[in-house]
């Protein structure tokens, strides 16, 4: 029996100081969401599931409803996540009007042999699959309106990865976008050995940061080849984020669990919202030497 581990990230970016301790308690909120599902004998798909839909119905995070706008006033999300046991993986990508795109991207992986839905065909088989509609207006937060109103370019994503008891591994994120992005853009999010990868025989990933220069490196699927080199996941983070930055001038931050339990994280950017719980105690913190630790109270 393997040790239940779940990590999880609030987005790699200047996260401004009248947001940091809300980011904080949804981070915390996230992993005992998630750990509760792993101590429950729940699968670790099952519980970056859960930590993800906790942090896209937190409006602190640029996912679900707390999503950012496109340049004309529009939401359009991506989510992907994978089974590490089966190496299936599913995602959506330009999705509005629904409150939790990893259920949808969940959907896509179990109910169909597609990997990818994005626009008008997601949103399509979304009605199909009886995904409750909701209101645009209802996923835009205030931060999010007064970064739109400005045109600032901010960006950040959520993620989560798993190991449960079973050794099973799985990994997932979701994402609002990019303020004023180009309408139609899709980031690394989606995109499986980019925005997130599984696989049992190695561990899983999460990324967040530059879309455009996550993809060009292929960052996840980079961490796992390193992994499987012989570094270890703290390591394999760090040389990946360097080597990303040393080549496309692109920054960011990502959290790995190993297949036998040993997690990474690490960050290029101002700041990453991250945590991960592991052994009965959880950890979690913003800046680069910002751990803060106690043990888990699941009833909260």
């Amino acid at each position: 029996m393997n040790t239940p581990v779940i990590a999880v990230h609030g987005g790699a970016w200047a996260i401004p100081e009248n947001m940091i301790a809300d980011t904080k308690l949804g981070i915390q909120d996230a992993l005992r969401a998630g750990y509760q599902v792993l101590q429950s004998g729940g699968t670790a798909l099952e519980a970056v599931q859960a930590a993800i839909i906790k942090m896209e119905d937190d409006p602190n995070f640029d996912a679900g409803n707390g999503s950012v706008l496109t340049y004309d006033g529009d939401v359009e999300m991506d989510s992907m996540i994978m089974d590490g046991s089966t190496m299936k993986a599913g995602s959506v990508g330009c999705v509005n009007s629904i409150a939790n795109p990893i259920k949808l991207a969940t959907l896509v992986m179990e109910k169909t042999d597609h990997v990818l839905l994005v626009g008008e065909g997601a949103n399509k088989f979304a009605k199909e699959m009886g995904v409750p509609r909701v209101e645009i207006e209802s996923l835009v937060s205030p931060h999010a309106k007064e970064e739109w109103e400005r045109k600032t370019v901010g960006h950040d994503t959520v993620g989560a990865v798993a190991v449960d008891s079973m050794g099973n591994v799985a990994s997932g994120t979701s994402t609002g976008g990019i303020t004023a992005k180009r309408p139609g853009r899709v980031g690394d999010t989606p995109l499986v050995g980019c925005g997130g990868y599984a696989d049992n025989e190695v561990g899983g990933v999460s990324t967040t940061g530059h879309g455009e220069g996550i993809i060009k490196v292929c960052l996840a699927r980079h961490i796992t080849f390193l992994m499987e080199q012989g570094l270890s996941a703290q390591e394999a983070s760090e040389k990946a984020l360097e080597n990303m930055y040393n080549k496309v001038g692109s920054s960011g931050g990502v959290i790995v669990i190993s297949k036998d339990g040993g997690v990474g994280q690490y960050f290029t950017t101002d700041k990453m919202a991250r945590g991960w719980a592991k052994d009965g105690q959880i950890y979690w913190g913003v800046a680069m030497d910002d751990i803060q630790s106690c043990p888990i109270v699941l009833d909260r």
